[in-house]
């Protein structure tokens, strides 16, 4: 039976080859299937309601009534028993209804909410595709450093073997190379778990095989973040997704407050109104009539039991509650653009520094394979600036990973993040080899 590493590894090199896809073509992909992402923009057609239903209170309010009865009337001058019924159609248009004038503007501000909301809905989408895609390239990276890796220890145990076997070495030269083999197996075997685990992710949010994916090229140059922190910091306060929609809850709040004080507002409405009668009854009378109204309503509240001074009060507080809520949320947008300024811009300083540092080591390693030329170095000590230049290279591309998702959590944090920001994160990658 094939080692599990080695099975999975076979697995997945006789598995159909899939279309390759960049960060753009996998995004569109989770669009169309994250659950998450539909159950946001079902959020927003809900949330694009509230307008309609806000003005519903300024426009005619029409209702149409009847009824059949049965009679039974007894009097001094005898008994009679009939039928009557009544049809009647009513209209009403406010005219003067503060309440429902306010509860129009508070529905726009809603509907404004839910469209920040689908916008936050698709910038989180971003992330975590962006998230999920370098995931699975840095366990690609892990796993080819580790293979290299092992294919190097696999020489060394060869060598120790063959030495130890004509007598030019001690079996400890082995047992070290054993260990070290070993020692691989077993890293092999917890990362290719975690690959797996990743693309499970990543098949999560496109609802398919994630097949080949574009992987980064080396050769691209990442700039520092353009613009100070705390211009970031400030543009964050002021154009963050979630500070914006705390902005407008404060503005709900606020009309709120206006909306229950208007409880106390008379109520003028024009009115009219149709109805047909028949067989109705006047003692032992029995007639038909049709009324036709018009004409003006007035509704004046005196007095309520407190209920609209209570329900003003609790307004109010909640209005200090919006306010304090929005303080919160900007001040929190400007800490996330903040932290994101550093990270991108560090990153940016990190990766040149581990270019430098693989250079460094790929010099090293040609100085050491000389020196085992001449006999003043061991294979052990090219193993190790192999694995040296290896481990280099997969920190680099970890650090440019990281360096990316930086920027795109920078825009985030200023309210600018888009897919567009994906297509050119795509510039920075290749096809696979």
């Amino acid at each position: 039976m094939l080692p599990k590493p080695l099975f999975l590894a076979l697995t997945l090199a006789l598995a159909p080859a899939a279309h390759a896809a960049n960060l753009s073509d996998t995004f569109r992909d989770a669009q169309a299937y994250d659950a998450q992402y539909a159950g946001a923009r079902a959020a927003w057609q809900a949330g694009q309601e509230k307008a309609a239903q806000g003005r519903a209170g300024l426009l005619p309010q029409v209702n149409l009534s009847g009824n059949v009865r049965y009679n039974e009337v007894d009097t001094d001058f005898g008994n009679s028993d009939f039928s009557s019924n009544t049809l009647a159609i009513q209209a009403a248009q406010p005219l003067f209804r503060r309440q429902n004038t306010v509860q129009y503007e508070q529905a726009k501000n809603q509907v404004k909410i839910a469209e920040l909301q689908f916008r936050a809905a698709e910038q989180d989408l971003v992330l975590r595709v962006a998230q999920a895609y370098f995931d699975v390239l840095q366990s690609q990276d892990n796993l080819a450093f580790i293979a290299a890796q092992k294919a190097a220890i696999s020489e060394q145990l060869a060598a120790a073997k063959r030495n130890f076997e004509v007598g030019t070495a001690t079996i400890t030269d082995t047992h070290e190379a054993q260990a070290r083999f070993d020692l691989t197996v077993a890293q092999e075997i917890a990362e290719q778990n975690s690959f797996n685990i990743r693309l499970r992710a990543l098949e999560k949010l496109i609802g398919k095989p994630a097949g080949g994916l574009d992987v980064l090229a080396e050769n691209r140059i990442l700039k520092t973040e353009a613009g100070a922190i705390d211009d970031w910091a400030q543009r964050a306060a002021t154009g963050n997704l979630a500070a914006e929609i705390q902005r407008l809850a404060k503005a709900i709040a606020d009309q709120d407050v206006e909306r229950n004080r208007a409880g106390h507002y008379p109520t003028l409405d024009a009115v009219a109104g149709y109805s047909v009668n028949n067989n109705l009854s006047a003692g032992t009378l029995r007639y038909d009539a049709n009324v036709a109204q018009i004409g003006l309503e007035l509704n004046l509240p005196i007095y309520q039991g407190g209920l609209t001074s209570s329900r003003v009060r609790e307004a109010i507080a909640n209005q200090e509650k919006a306010r304090q809520d929005l303080e919160n949320a900007s001040r929190e947008a400007s800490l996330q653009a903040r932290q994101a300024w550093l990270n991108v811009n560090s990153g940016a300083a990190r990766v040149r520094a581990l270019e430098q540092a693989l250079i460094s080591s790929q010099a090293q390693l040609d100085s050491t394979k000389l020196g085992l030329q001449v006999g003043v170095r061991t294979s052990l000590d090219v193993l190790d600036a192999e694995q040296q230049v290896l481990s280099a290279r997969r920190d680099l591309a970890g650090a440019r990973y990281a360096y990316l998702l930086a920027g795109l959590s920078l825009k985030a944090a200023g309210g600018t993040l888009s897919p567009a920001d994906l297509a050119e994160i795509d510039q920075h990658l290749k096809p696979a080899p």
